[in-house]
């Protein structure tokens, strides 16, 4: 019964007739797709600002930066100096700009420090 599964599977798989929809599709709107219905697209955000932050805020804040969030356009920072956290308290829009700016679109519109 098992065997029998396997092959009427293989056929359906492999079956040009059973397909879903007969339009070609670039793999990377694809991807794209599945990363948003499976609400992923924030966190691949996450891990290329986590990995651009010393090239975009300087190798002195991304040190004293331990956590970086992103959650409803909202940018969490978690700074472990207070007189950092200070300096780019007032800095917030600059934050901003460059992160827009490096992600080519409006990913965040607020940054939140702790």
């Amino acid at each position: 019964m098992f065997k029998k599964f396997l092959v009427n599977f293989n056929i359906m798989v492999y079956n040009p007739d059973n397909r879903r929809s007969k339009k070609e599709q670039p793999l990377g709107d694809v991807i794209e797709k599945l990363m948003k219905a499976y609400q992923l697209d924030d966190k691949m955000k996450e891990f290329d600002l986590n990995d651009a932050w010393p090239e975009l805020m300087g190798k002195a804040v991304a040190h004293r930066t331990k956590n970086i969030k992103i959650k409803n356009k909202t940018l969490h920072l978690q700074i472990d100096s207070a007189v950092m956290r200070e300096e780019l308290h007032s800095g917030k829009r600059v934050i901003i700009e460059r992160v827009n700016q490096f992600m080519k679109k409006e990913v965040i519109t607020d940054v939140w420090f702790s």
